[in-house]
């Protein structure tokens, strides 16, 4: 049975309970996703969790999610012929190399497909980006 994360808004900042530094729910999701999409979806979110000393991390709405302490930043999630990588504050993002898409208030993801090169750098930059963010937001009220 998969534990999900129920999710609050305090000032503007969305806030899950139950982030931990290691969630043994996404490991078991990363097991079941396998094949290329499911690589995929694992080398990036080992990205987020290098990001730093705060990452904590659960599972929500069936994906796992990075945070920092229990607000989140990024996430993945594995479709049918795509992976998306998410971010919570996308639209507040830089994005030089245009790979963010959607038009929501906040969110917005990047899709990666297998046998498409990804522009790697340019997603390292945005996850880095998108932590560094989430970082200032929590830091600086």
């Amino acid at each position: 049975m998969r534990r999900e994360a129920e999710a609050t808004t305090t000032a503007e900042l969305l806030r899950f309970n139950g982030a931990v530094v290691r969630d043994p729910a996404i490991d078991a999701w990363m097991k079941e996703h396998t094949g290329e999409l499911g690589a995929i979806a694992h080398q990036w979110f080992e990205v987020m969790r290098k990001c730093g000393d705060e990452v904590r991390e659960l599972l929500h709405d069936g994906c796992p999610v990075a945070c920092l302490g229990d607000v989140p930043f990024g996430y993945v999630n594995v479709f049918t012929s795509h992976v998306n990588v998410g971010f919570f504050r996308g639209a507040a993002l830089p994005d030089p190399a245009r790979l963010l898409e959607g038009t929501g208030k906040f969110m917005r993801h990047v899709k990666l497909r297998p046998g498409m090169a990804a522009n790697a750098s340019a997603l390292n930059r945005l996850i880095e980006a998108a932590y560094s963010d989430i970082k200032a937001r929590v830091e600086n009220g």
